[in-house]
């Protein structure tokens, strides 16, 4: 299982999805016989007309880019007098509605409802707060922090720091600032010293230094990052995440193994995130939701050949034996079968 995140060696050609800014590994691209009206009508007789025809919108919302699921809602409304949200949220529910609301919200606007979500009411969520700020890159931070502010009147990084605290409070502050080194310029010998000193404060020490694992782990740029995964091989024999795994607990733990695995592939991280909401009993839809909406135009090409490199078959499949009716057909449309 643990081989993908072993093989060093791929790391320093592969792109990573934190600093590419092209959408071309999505699944969903804008649709080139796009009619807005046309659309609006057929939402409009689906909804309004005796039982919602669930068909429908599932083919028109699916099969649309977000760019144009939003002149869509535009549309809808300034025919209608009526939010398309709210009528989606009346007529359908559960799973389903929750999907289709998000297929029709700007992308930073849907990050920022997630993490309204992981922060309000009794407890926080961490593992999506883990999850969404380990693997955006700063130019989602930026638009999603931006989002957050038009949202509710408030600082995202000021809300989070009266939810969490400690060294994950720390370290997912670090990430919030969207403030992750961006050159491309590897500086080896930099790489060396942070892997030394990676090593002295944890391997090398009786008990952690947490802050250096922090304060380099959550700073450094990607292509920096991936070669001191490589020179911190060379001198603990260990790999980087196998040295956090042992060294700490909880939710740090978790934060930093989820930045190493993005630093190495996001897709494939997100693919082992999709894989786990549909092991054992139950399946966590709103783990499903979150990450294919939102990955939807930028890297899921990516993430299901990951799922399928991992696990030996396709998400596809594996959605079609864990999710039914009207939630599952929408999910399998976004998702799309591998070739």
């Amino acid at each position: 299982m643990s081989t993908v995140w072993d093989d060093l060696d791929l790391l320093l050609d592969s792109p990573s999805s934190l600093t590419v800014t092209s959408n071309t590994r999505g699944t969903v691209k804008d649709n080139a016989h796009f009619r807005v009206d046309e659309d609006v009508s057929a939402l409009r007789k689906a909804i309004e007309g005796l039982g919602t025809t669930e068909r429908t919108l599932i083919e028109v919302l699916t099969q649309r880019s977000n760019a144009q699921r939003l002149l869509i809602a535009k549309a809808y409304e300034k025919a209608t007098g009526r939010a398309l949200k709210d009528d989606l949220e009346g007529d359908t529910h559960g799973d389903f509605e929750d999907f289709l609301v998000a297929l029709v919200t700007p992308p930073a606007v849907y990050d920022c409802q997630l993490v309204i979500g992981a922060i309000k009411g009794a407890g926080t969520t961490e593992s999506t707060l883990t999850e969404i700020f380990a693997s955006r890159s700063n130019r989602q931070i930026k638009a999603l922090s931006d989002a957050y502010l038009a949202e509710t009147g408030r600082s995202m990084i000021e809300d989070l720091r009266s939810e969490v605290s400690g060294d994950y409070g720390k370290a997912l502050l670090i990430l919030a600032e969207g403030k992750r080194d961006e050159s491309v310029t590897v500086d080896s010998a930099k790489a060396k010293a942070d892997a030394t000193a990676l090593y002295e404060a944890g391997e090398k020490k009786w008990g952690t230094d947490e802050g250096r694992f922090i304060d380099i782990l959550c700073h450094r740029s990607v292509p920096q990052l991936r070669q001191t995964l490589i020179e911190y091989k060379n001198i603990s024999k260990k790999t980087l995440q196998e040295s956090i795994e042992s060294e700490m607990s909880g939710d740090l733990e978790d934060l930093l193994v989820a930045v190493v695995k993005c630093v190495k592939s996001a897709p494939a991280y997100l693919a082992e995130r999709l894989f786990k909401s549909m092991k054992g009993a139950g399946t966590t839809e709103s783990t499903l939701t979150r990450i294919v909406v939102s990955r939807s135009e930028i890297d899921l090409l990516d993430v299901r050949g990951e799922f399928k490199k991992l696990f030996g078959y396709t998400l596809y499949s594996k959605l079609e034996s864990e999710v039914s009716g009207n939630y599952g057909e929408a999910l399998k449309h976004i998702c799309g079968q591998d070739a």
